[in-house]
């Protein structure tokens, strides 16, 4: 049976199909962090091509945790509008909505002071950040919580939070960006302390899907490794994550052989933890997720560029593995 069409449980919702758009960031929003039309477009766009969950690019927090100037935000209540209607976009096309809740720390490229758990910069084109302090921390863990109470606020129907690709929660959990002394550096479990605090504060106020987002490999000896995530992941199911999205790398410069399906072992790997886990990473065709999906490498398939340059993806998916899905009007079954 083919899975990749099967539907999904996903805490205390299901999920058409096994097919996420992986969240990309798209640098549209105005400088204040608003929704546009684009924007609007863009994810009704997947949503009408049977997409089973739409996720929305990395959205901040706080304005200075902005990757960049152009970012979607979720810092303010005057937010909430513009992402109320993406989803009510996504939802009428019968597909669910997440959001992905970001910091990018150190990689922030706004205007004043950027943050990270030790002041070391990316390389010589970034600013060096300056070292969170303890009040610092507790401002950006209610800042995430502020924000999934904005986005519960907006519809949404799943939260992601984005600890990979060495952004603020990234850099604490690896060693190679974070050398601080106190309770949040130093060992495996105090580098996690700030994403588990994180985590414990969303869900103290949401009882829907809670995902994260990791970067498994650092690519850079003396970083982390999948198997480093298996403890991680272990911490994670404890606190009643429902799935780990697993990406690789951007904690530091590094040369990474990119290929296709290169990153699926590394989901594999997080797996033996018992906790589901997302496949990302150059996965192109449906004969692709579906054998990933039956060699149980990932519980989800999670498709970026593939989505940007054929927003119809699951229907060409659904083509090579002899499945018929819906289509978003009768008329559309003309061109299928």
């Amino acid at each position: 049976m083919t899975k990749l069409f099967e539907t999904y449980k996903l805490r205390n919702i299901e999920l058409k199909n096994r097919i996420v758009m992986a969240p990309m960031c798209m640098y549209e929003a105005n400088d204040a962090g608003f929704v546009q039309p684009f924007h609007i477009v863009h994810y009704a766009s997947r949503a009408m091509g049977q997409v089973g969950l739409v996720m929305l690019e990395a959205t901040a927090v706080l304005p200075e945790g902005r990757i960049s100037g152009r970012d979607l935000g979720i810092w303010s209540d005057a937010h909430i509008d513009g992402l109320k209607q993406i989803v009510s976009q996504i939802h009428t096309y019968g597909s669910k909505a997440a959001i992905q809740l970001a910091h990018a720390g150190r990689k922030a490229t706004v205007e004043g002071p950027i943050y990270a758990p030790s002041a070391i910069r990316f390389d010589d084109k970034y600013a060096t950040p300056v070292e969170c302090t303890k009040e610092d921390i507790k401002n950006v863990v209610n800042a995430f919580v502020a924000a999934a109470k904005r986005a519960i606020n907006a519809g949404f129907d799943v939260l992601e939070i984005h600890g990979a690709h060495g952004y603020l929660i990234s850099e604490f959990l690896s060693p190679l960006t974070n050398e601080r002394e106190d309770e949040y550096g130093g060992s495996t479990e105090n580098r996690y302390r700030l994403l588990r605090e994180i985590i414990d504060g969303i869900r103290a106020i949401w009882d829907g899907p809670i995902l994260v987002r990791i970067s498994a490999k650092d690519y850079v000896e003396g970083g982390n490794e999948p198997e480093d995530f298996i403890q991680y992941a272990a911490w994670m199911k404890s606190q009643d994550v429902d799935l780990i999205d697993v990406s690789s790398g951007g904690v530091v410069p590094a040369n990474i052989d990119a290929k296709p399906l290169y990153q699926v072992p590394f989901s594999e790997t997080v797996r033996q933890a018992g906790i589901p886990t997302g496949a990302v990473g150059l996965i192109t065709t449906g004969v692709e997720a579906e054998e990933i999906l039956q060699k149980e490498q990932a519980d989800l398939i999670f498709i970026g560029r593939e989505l940007l340059r054929d927003p119809y993806f699951p229907y060409r998916a659904a083509k090579q593995l002899g499945v018929e899905i819906d289509t978003p009007s009768p008329t559309y079954k003309r061109g299928w």
